[in-house]
């Protein structure tokens, strides 16, 4: 693997990511039993969360429809409380999901939701929080402490326990999870894999840094990742980042590419076509430098190319996450940015 000396904690925390992932799978799946308690007659699921553990929520909402075959969805937890009505129905279970356990509007929409009767569970990185001890079920993160603004471990490890938590709900209504467990089981590998091209992001983000406005669009389960790397991009290096759906981004938006722009497009399932024709189309008419992360023989023009070409989207999705991780570093690092401290920024807990 190629070594960095880890000047800064969010560099640290980045390459802990393998390690930390596959402890918290074996503390939760023994011989194939994922070991979440549950309740019994979801129909339903609402994500509530805030920054990037919303991302982690609208991964796990398409997660939820794609394996489970439930629906799902995702809302901001300050949009949540300020909603007049929100979902109510006895099948429904509210997901909480939060690094510290401490967040301060993500603790008002639980107290909420309580009020309202429903059933919920917590997803943090604090046992014993408020969070934690008010919700009825409850999963750790394990992520251990976090001290960089960005956050890296704390998500991946989010991620990882959505994941199992949609699995268990999978196996719940007696579908087959087996090779779902099997990808699961490998992803501290991929972690290892991903890191292993920092060299790769260190020579992207370089090119990248030199841009005003960076904009990261995606498709599908892929777009909540492509909100985490913007939401990156903008707290460590203050560069305008924008996030966006590719197909919506055609309907207008893409004018913002006659300023001195760069695209950034993430992909952790095969392109469609559809995408395939926009992304080159987007090329021909503005001649904008693209970074694809995704699968090198996907058929696309692209400057720089960051592959993740793994056999199964879930592993994919956290090589990417990674991935992002590190150009979202290096990016800053180019700048000369404190990744750890940024000005103005603080981890809001109260």
């Amino acid at each position: 693997m190629y070594q960095f000396s880890k000047k800064s904690s969010m560099e640290s925390e980045i390459y802990e990511q393998p390690k930390i992932l596959s402890d918290l799978i074996s503390n939760i799946v023994t011989n194939d039993d994922i070991k979440i308690d549950i309740p019994t007659g979801i129909e339903k699921v609402v994500f509530v969360a805030s920054g990037s553990s919303y991302h982690c929520s609208r991964y796990g909402a398409d997660l939820f429809g794609n394996i489970a075959n439930i629906e799902a969805r995702a809302i901001y937890s300050s949009e949540f409380l300020m909603k007049a009505t929100v979902p109510h129905e006895n099948n429904i279970l509210y997901v909480f999901i939060t690094q510290s356990g401490e967040t301060s509007d993500t603790k008002e929409a639980l107290k909420r939701a309580k009020e309202l009767g429903m059933r919920t569970l917590a997803i943090t990185n604090k046992i014993g929080s408020t969070i934690w001890n008010a919700a009825d079920y409850k999963v750790d993160c394990h992520a251990g402490e976090e001290k960089s603004i960005a956050a890296t471990k704390s998500l991946t490890t989010q991620m990882m326990c959505v994941t199992l938590l949609v699995l268990k709900f999978a196996a719940q209504k007696g579908l087959d999870i087996s090779k779902y467990l099997y990808q699961v089981k490998s992803i501290s590998q991929e972690a290892e894999k991903a890191l292993a091209m920092h060299k790769e992001a260190k020579i992207v983000g370089k090119k990248l840094s030199k841009y005003k406005l960076i904009v990261v669009t995606a498709d599908g389960i892929s777009y909540a990742l492509a909100k985490e790397l913007a939401l990156k991009i903008k707290e460590t290096s203050y560069i305008c980042a924008i996030s966006s759906i590719l197909g919506e981004f055609m309907h207008g938006h893409v004018a913002i590419l006659n300023n001195k722009a760069a695209q950034i497009h993430i992909s952790v399932e095969n392109l469609h076509e559809i995408a395939v024709r926009n992304l080159n189309k987007i090329q021909e008419d503005y001649n904008i430098p693209l970074c694809y992360i995704g699968d090198l023989q996907d058929p696309i023009k692209s400057e720089f190319i960051l592959n993740v070409g793994n056999d199964d989207y879930i592993s994919r999705a956290f090589s990417t996450v990674i991935l992002s991780q590190l150009l979202a570093l290096e990016i800053a690092k180019a700048l000369k940015r404190n990744v750890d401290k940024p000005h103005g920024l603080n981890k809001v807990v109260k």
